[in-house]
């Protein structure tokens, strides 16, 4: 049989419903009023003084200690007031007996909670304070006056006090802490899938447009001297539009989880983004060895590295030749991508393709690198681990 376990941190952070509320408000005013009722009508006030307490002071001290507990939740720092004052007078001039302290000095704490609970800052710490020192106030009075309950009575009402405030300051810090981790989390949690999905379209959009604009700009020069030439170019562009569409409607249908998920790319799908790299001018000589039991995330990132180092190449060096070599282990997938340095124009090493693949191998605790080499080959090399 399983154990229901106790989280102490949940309760901490747990919250009452309006109804549960309710039936505390109520619980704690009916307990402090009684026990003040019984408090002020125990004793008669000093014999000394010759006048007899009559009935409706009791009646009102027990209102006045009690009443405003009711009303703690929303002004917090008033009841707390009332309470330390009412209190206070009730010790200090003998309507409470020192025996019967008790009912007070419990009203005084639960004012005080609630004043932790719900008031911060500088305004919460003096209203704490200033209700304790004026309930102290009256139990020192009470100790010159007359038969007071002393010292220990004193320093008992203060702990009673400090500890109450105490903890309704802890109980609403971890609230607050709790609260604001939450909103962070939610919020790195948005921008980690933002950055995911854009990187995803990057690499699904960037290629096939690369390779768009290539054949497109060569059907334009060919037009006119070889029309055949402009038909193959074109043939490419339909089939590289076709594919993208394809993988967009993949990603998105991802996203959406109510769409139907098309197969993820995988290490046999490298033929099929050599070839299109192929007729774009780029000549893929392609090597794969092993990786078949690899998680298909690693494989879909190890595809998409494969797929952008093959745009850059598109980009900025076709024609060209261009070496993939994919190495599996039972730990790790290792991916190499190098290729002459026939640049046409100056290489962005921290381009945005570059950050999506170091952020892909970032996300395996994998190494990544990318730039030239001293063969005079600019190589992109990416390692992901994982467990067999």
């Amino acid at each position: 049989m399983a154990v229901p376990s106790f989280a102490p941190h949940a309760f901490l952070v747990h919250r009452l419903g309006p109804v549960s509320r309710l039936v505390v408000d109520v619980a704690l005013t009916a307990a402090v009023l009684l026990l003040c009722l019984y408090a002020a009508a125990e004793q008669p006030l000093p014999p000394a003084s010759g006048l007899q307490e009559p009935a409706w002071l009791t009646a009102v001290a027990a209102g006045v200690l009690a009443g405003p507990l009711v009303l703690r939740r929303r002004w917090p720092l008033v009841s707390s007031l009332v309470i330390g004052t009412a209190g206070g007078v009730a010790i200090g001039t003998g309507v409470v007996p020192d025996y019967a302290s008790t009912g007070p000095v419990v009203a005084a704490g639960v004012a005080l909670y609630a004043l932790g609970l719900r008031t911060s800052g500088r305004r919460g710490t003096a209203g704490a304070v200033t209700a304790t020192g004026l309930l102290l106030i009256g139990t020192v009075v009470a100790d010159i006056s007359a038969d007071g309950p002393g010292p220990a009575g004193t320093a008992f009402a203060g702990l009673v006090c400090a500890a109450s405030w105490a903890v309704g300051w802890t109980l609403r810090e971890r609230r607050r802490h709790t609260a604001l981790a939450a909103t962070q989390n939610t919020a790195r949690a948005v921008a980690e899938e933002r950055m995911r999905i854009a990187r995803e379209m990057h690499d699904i959009v960037g290629h096939s447009l690369a390779l768009i604009a290539v054949k497109a700009s060569v059907a334009t020069h060919v037009a006119e001297q070889h029309p055949e030439e402009a038909g193959k170019a074109l043939q490419v562009i339909e089939t590289a539009s076709r594919s993208a569409l394809a993988e967009l409607r993949r990603a998105v249908g991802a996203i959406r989880t109510e769409a139907a998920f098309a197969p993820s790319p995988t290490l046999e799908d490298l033929t099929s983004l050599a070839g299109q790299a192929g007729d774009a001018g780029v000549q893929v000589r392609l090597d794969i060895q092993g990786g078949d039991d690899a998680p298909e995330g690693v494989v879909v990132a190890a595809y998409r590295i494969v797929q952008e180092s093959l745009t850059n190449v598109v980009k900025h060096a076709a024609p060209a030749v261009c070496w993939v070599h994919i190495r599996g282990t039972r730990r790790q997938l290792d991916v190499v991508v190098s290729n002459e340095m026939a640049w046409h124009g100056a290489v962005a090493v921290d381009g945005t393709g570059i950050i999506g693949m170091r952020e892909r191998v970032a996300a395996y605790g994998g190494t990544f690198s990318a730039g030239p080499q001293d063969d005079d080959r600019f190589t992109v090399t990416a390692t992901l681990p994982y467990e067999s």
